[in-house]
Order: C-alpha cells, then structure tokens, then sequence
C-alpha cells in the first residue's frame, strides 16, 4: 500500500474477531434444529460473511446478492442498484441477510421487501456495523456487530473507491484527497 496513508484503527482485528464468534453462538442457538439460507450482500460483507458462516454450527446453504448505493462517495446516494441476484428460491426457508454495513437503511429496506416477496419462512439481518444515528428509515437489525456514529470506515471488507477491503480492521480514513 504504497503512497496510502493507512486508516487509524476503530476496532481492531482481536475485537472483530470475537463478536463474530458471539454472533454465529447467538445464530446457532437461535436456529438451533433448523437449516439455515444465508446471504452475502456483496462486496463489502464477503470477508464478515466466511468468518461468520464458518463459526455457525447448523447446516447452511449460501446465497449472493450484489447491490450497491454509495459507488465510489463516502455518503449513500439514496438509490438502491441490483448488480446480482440469487440463483436458488428462498420460498419456505430460513433466511439471514448479511451485511457489511447499515448506514441509512435504505438498501437494507429493498433487500428486506424483495426478499419478503420470495416468501421465505423467516427472514432476520446481521450486519457488522449499523449506524443508528444515519438511519433513514425503520429497519430492525437481528443482529448487530458494532455500533458507529456517523464515521466513514473502511477495512475487514468496506471500501472507499475499490480500496482497503484487505484490511484486517475497521478504521477511519482521515485525511482523504
């Protein structure tokens, strides 16, 4: 990463790693019995969603979905784009939404109303991080990793214009170009 100033660190690797561990206890358990369907909500959760559906202790089927409302700014544009859709029906299934990121919700609220539509037996959200102080509309979170304020952040899978996905942590770009 050469001639990049590296993010300052929010929540280290260690920290991460544990909640993810407390998260997929807490799916387990909640699951428990129950096959579960869940989906990556591509790109930024892809790296959340191996730690995390390695950790679940239930049989899982995975599913992809590409959407997209920030494209390379630090603020949603407010309009939801599809770039990929699942291959397999959700009708009668357990279903988890993973997510990287809930900022104002408005991507999470398509997802939550496309998928309801696939008439799924039940249908809950994990995501990393939520930031509740920018929600623009009533989304419940199952489950919650991290809370943010208003922060822009970037690492462990979020990006900023295509960079710092491969970071190991959540961390602030401060001085941004």
């Amino acid at each position: 990463m050469t001639g990049l100033t590296l993010p300052r660190v929010l929540i280290p690797e260690s920290k991460i790693k544990q909640r993810i561990q407390d998260l997929a206890t807490e799916i387990t358990f909640d699951y428990r019995g129950k096959e579960l369907t869940v989906i990556c909500v591509l790109k930024g959760s892809f790296i959340f969603f191996a730690d995390l559906i390695r950790q679940i202790d239930l049989p899982i089927s995975c599913e992809f979905m590409g959407v997209s409302s920030y494209g390379n700014k630090t603020a949603s544009s407010g309009e939801v784009k599809m770039t990929l859709d699942m291959t397999e029906p959700l009708n009668g299934k357990h279903v988890i939404i993973v997510e990287d990121i809930v900022d104002t919700g408005l991507t999470m609220q398509y997802l939550v109303n496309n998928l309801k539509a696939r008439k799924p037996a039940s249908l809950k959200i994990c995501s990393m991080l939520v930031k509740p102080e920018s929600l623009k509309c009533d989304v419940e979170i199952d489950y919650v990793g991290f809370k943010l304020g208003k922060e822009f952040v970037v690492g462990y899978g979020l990006d900023h214009a295509g960079r710092f996905r491969q970071l190991p942590y959540i961390g602030i770009v401060e001085n941004e170009h």
